[in-house]
């Protein structure tokens, strides 16, 4: 459909836009978006194994936890991105120039609802992506990998 190209092209427009300010900046604006820290997540093509990088906000982050939410703005289907974790959850995240590996998982629906609460305290319009999609919006973990 027309619809979904249009909604994927304007994605990877946007994910260019942010790279191009990370670079014209040299790091020192794009790392945070209003209170969420930015992330790079770096995965494996489900298809061709290439190794794909997506600029994303994590409403949760922590130590040894960043929460990231596929929403794909409300769009009834799941973003490239996810389903190349889902095929290849070992991952790597970048934050302010620095790549560590994780371990993607999709949150089950016990930790999702426990988690939502501060999903939507971090950007409100998750809540409106959730009502606008007929798909539960996945939630995603990623954790440390160990050595």
């Amino acid at each position: 459909m027309i619809s979904d190209r249009l909604t994927d092209l304007s994605m990877r427009a946007m994910n260019a836009v942010h790279r191009t300010l990370l670079v014209l900046s040299r790091g020192r604006l794009g790392w945070k978006i209003g209170p969420m820290p930015v992330v790079e997540l770096h995965t494996l093509g489900r298809k061709t194994g290439e190794r794909r990088s997506t600029m994303l906000t994590a409403p949760i982050h922590e130590r040894d936890r960043v929460v990231l939410i596929a929403s794909k703005g409300g769009d009834d289907r799941n973003p490239f991105w996810y389903l190349n974790l889902v095929a290849h959850p070992e991952v790597e995240l970048t934050e302010n120039g620095v790549t560590r590996p994780m371990r993607a998982r999709t949150a089950t629906a016990t930790e999702k609802a426990a988690l939502w609460p501060a999903i939507v305290r971090a950007y409100s319009g998750y809540a409106g992506y959730q009502q606008k999609t007929r798909r539960d919006i996945p939630v995603v973990i990623c954790e440390p990998r160990t050595p």
